[in-house]
């Protein structure tokens, strides 16, 4: 029996090609979108599930404020690991972390490696990164020991083991002391290379306030976090008073964060970008929601379909088949083409992975696709879609009375209002979607375009360390030396994300009540014209400044001077010019020499706040090259000239603006998704219009036949067929915009710096959405349109 059933479906499905087509289409587009979008939130909901401790891990997170504002960052200072694993007896262990990029030699290997970690020697204790050889309690326990990745070993060993080798990381010599398994990609934590913590110098002092590593937590208990929570607290007030001298409003604070609640549901990012689970519960609301519309769109053609079935109803019945006999033939056409689906929809999806990889910024692969887990989903989502898509048609196909089918064909009744609304539905998803990835693509715009108070276009930035700063003023005159090249100039960090938190103090030493919060930058002195930063009052660094800054004699030569933007100037409440002469003291006391004009130091997320930029060219850590020429020629020049005097590191570089970008992949990732889901429910939605429509055209035939009988153009049969799908394509529109403006608006929320949202882009997304239906529905109307009357009427 049920081979028979499939039988009759499978020759239904080769008999009625187009319907069979649409059929499959919507299908396997709606699954497919499930099945990378779900694919894509597992490995969401998966970061650092993997390891065996993760309900006992938690990452400190520091709260301050320094008589200024609350600031709160992931980043701590040396102390709090030890200060805490002394103090607090529920605490197991602790780790450092600090990711810095080195220069890794081996023989006659060089490269410049980006993943590079600094940890203390619990690392691998803590977290459960496999170690293929070396062992956990020891491979860090020392100074100058570093533990190297198994694709990180093949690169500079190729087959030899390179335990106990010696490696050059950048001046210094370490020994491999293990190998350890890829990381994961759902972890936080991503390392090509770890070393011993207690290499790094600022390992032999214990600090609170210098915030460049991240700290985590082992607790011996997981249900112990709010009591350690609450003695940290307790013993913060203390700290704060006796050891870091805050007095007031002004206070230090720590806060616990489990590991595994980090990636979705904290604010700061930590090694990675953190995701975020609003788009998470998005993204499973637009699979759900394009999944639903294929299933109306199969049970939309099914009913429009069931009108030319009533003749083989009525004999099934007639023979004696009973309902459930009917219903389970037409389910298992349901099933059938559902079935294929997902095998079309596997397909596309393994096809179209890289290409979402590229949209979501994962690194997924094919063979996700084809875990246990996976496929059991699949199967279970197969069942749903086809009782989902069929049932209604095939229950309405099995209960229809046999005098009723016989007599005069099958109709269904009561169902129009469902229907409609459904196709409202669809039409509300295609405008929200049409709207937000609009907006969504003009605050890039936006950000690409606004002046950002410096010059980021043509500007080479390049890495330097403690051989090149050693001869730092003869390597920059050398690297100038080209026609091609308009000025050399170095900092700290790149002004894309000035990182560097600090106190500044009006006057002489230090008081709280006259202290400031700032970031700040330690520049040479042609770092403020080759950034073109506007100085508003005030002057340039010269070689005046650049001679007072004496670090001979023990540093008792050294004279600071300060250059400040516009917003620190107003925080100590001066106007640019009255700031002029000021002294402030940050670290020492010296001048205020110029004010500049705020320029945006941090993402557009973040309003400009005060900053300092001070003379001190021991610190520099980034070389940045103006091109105001051929950047070919130019490039050409710096790798000659890198190969002469810097041999001991490769020349390697990147462009300043790649790095602004940088600053908004998440957006532009999310602009990327919300266009291609917008794509696809349009095409969904307008397949789902094809069925009304046809539907429409199979109950109307008649209709239409009088029609044209009694004088009837097709352009008034057309008017006549699509005025009501017009009507639920503007309510549909009325419905989509509030909605769309709120949720936009929310968005639009997280950035100090925004467009405002124009009433153009709804009217356009409206439009365009009736323009889009109303061909839909032109293509099947006009073919009915033009059938010969008395063809249709004879039919009937």
């Amino acid at each position: 029996m049920i081979r028979n059933y499939f039988k009759i479906a499978f020759r239904h499905l080769l008999k009625n090609k187009l319907y069979t087509f649409v059929n499959i289409t919507g299908l396997a587009i709606g699954i497919t979108s499930c099945i990378l979008i779900g694919i894509y939130i597992w490995h969401e909901l998966s970061y650092d599930q993997f390891h065996k401790n993760r309900d006992r891990i938690v990452r400190a997170v520091w709260e301050y404020n320094f008589e200024d504002k609350p600031n709160r960052t992931a980043s701590t200072g040396t102390k709090v690991g030890p200060e805490f694993k002394r103090n607090f007896p529920e605490v197991e262990s602790y780790v450092r972390l600090l990711k810095y990029p080195r220069v890794i030699a081996y023989k006659d290997k060089m490269f410049d490696e980006k993943n590079f970690l600094y940890a203390d020697s619990a690392f691998f204790s803590m977290f459960s990164f496999p170690l293929v050889s070396g062992n956990a309690a020891t491979v860090l326990d020392a100074p100058d020991k570093i533990v190297v990745s198994q694709s990180m070993a093949r690169k500079y060993f190729g087959n030899t083991n390179p335990v106990g080798q010696t490696v050059k990381v950048g001046t210094k010599d370490f020994i491999v002391t293990g190998i350890a398994s890829d990381v994961a990609a759902n972890s936080q934590i991503q390392f090509d290379f770890v070393a011993a913590f207690t290499s790094l110098t600022a390992a032999k002092t214990e600090k609170w306030n210098e915030a460049n590593y991240n700290t985590y937590f082992l607790l011996h208990d997981k249900d112990q976090v709010p009591t350690v929570q609450a003695k940290i607290n307790a013993y913060m007030r203390v700290a704060a008073k006796k050891e870091m001298q805050l007095e007031g409003s002004a206070y230090s604070k720590y806060f616990l964060e489990p590991l595994t609640w980090v990636h979705l549901h904290s604010d700061l990012d930590g090694f990675e970008p953190n995701g975020n689970l609003l788009y998470i519960y998005v993204l499973a609301a637009v699979a759900f929601l394009i999944l639903l519309i294929a299933c109306v769109n199969y049970t939309n053609l099914s009913t429009a379909q069931s009108s030319g079935r009533s003749a083989e109803v009525g004999m099934r019945k007639v023979l004696g088949a009973a309902d459930r006999q009917v219903f389970y033939q037409f389910i298992s056409e349901s099933f059938l083409l559902t079935f294929i689906s997902v095998l079309i929809a596997i397909g596309l999806a393994a096809l179209l992975l890289p290409y979402f990889n590229q949209l979501s910024g994962k690194a997924l692969h094919a063979s996700v696709l084809f875990q246990s887990r996976i496929l059991i989903s699949l199967v279970i989502l197969s069942v749903i879609v086809t009782f989902a898509a069929g049932a209604y048609s095939s229950l309405m196909l099995a209960r229809g009375k046999n005098i009723n089918i016989l007599k005069s064909g099958f109709r269904f009744t009561g169902s129009g209002s469902l229907r409609r609304s459904l196709i409202v539905l669809q039409f509300v998803i295609s405008i929200f979607l049409i709207v937000t990835t609009v907006i969504i693509l003009q605050q890039l715009s936006y950000i690409q375009k606004k002046d950002l108070g410096y010059d980021k276009e043509k500007m080479i930035v390049l890495p330097v360390d403690k051989p090149i700063l050693e001869n730092y003023d003869n390597f920059k005159k050398a690297l100038a030396m080209n026609a091609n090249i308009k000025s050399v100039a170095g900092a700290y960090e790149e002004p894309t994300h000035i990182d560097w938190a600090d106190g500044l103090n009006k006057g002489n030493g230090f008081n709280e009540k006259d202290r400031i919060f700032v970031n700040a930058i330690p520049v040479d002195e042609d770092f403020v014209k080759t950034m073109n930063l506007k100085i508003v009052a005030g002057s340039d660094y010269n070689q005046t400044d650049v001679l007072q800054f004496d670090t001979s004699n023990g540093g008792n030569n050294l004279h600071h001077t300060y250059i400040l933007n516009e917003s620190a100037a107003k925080a100590f409440g001066w106007t640019p010019e009255e700031a002029i002469g000021k002294i402030v003291t940050k670290g020492t006391d010296g001048p205020v020499k110029a004010v500049v004009k705020d320029f945006h130091f941090r993402s557009f997320h973040e309003a400009i706040g005060p900053l300092v930029i001070f003379l001190d060219k021991r610190m520099v850590g980034s070389l940045f090259v103006k091109v105001s020429g051929n950047i070919p020629a130019a490039l050409a020049h710096l790798e000659k000239t890198w190969k002469e005097r810097a041999p001991h590191r490769p020349f390697e570089y990147h462009f300043l603006d790649e790095d602004y970008d940088a600053l908004y992949k998440a957006e532009q990732r999310t602009a990327g998704v919300f266009s291609a889901f917008a794509t696809i429910a349009i095409l969904l939605a307008c397949l789902g219009l094809f069925a009304l429509t046809a539907f429409a055209m199979v109950q109307r035939t008649k209709e239409i036949g009088i029609r044209k009988v009694l004088g009837a153009t097709i352009p008034n049969i057309l008017a006549l067929v699509s005025k009501d799908f017009i009507k639920l394509v503007f309510i549909a529109f009325v419905i989509a915009t509030p909605i769309a403006w709120f949720v936009i608006n929310k968005w639009l929320d997280n950035f100090v710096y925004k467009i405002s949202v124009q009433w153009w882009v709804f009217a356009v997304a409206g439009i365009a959405s009736l323009v889009i239906a109303f061909i839909t529905i032109s293509l099947q109307a006009i073919k009915t349109a033009l059938t010969n009357p008395v063809k249709n009427l004879r039919t009937e």
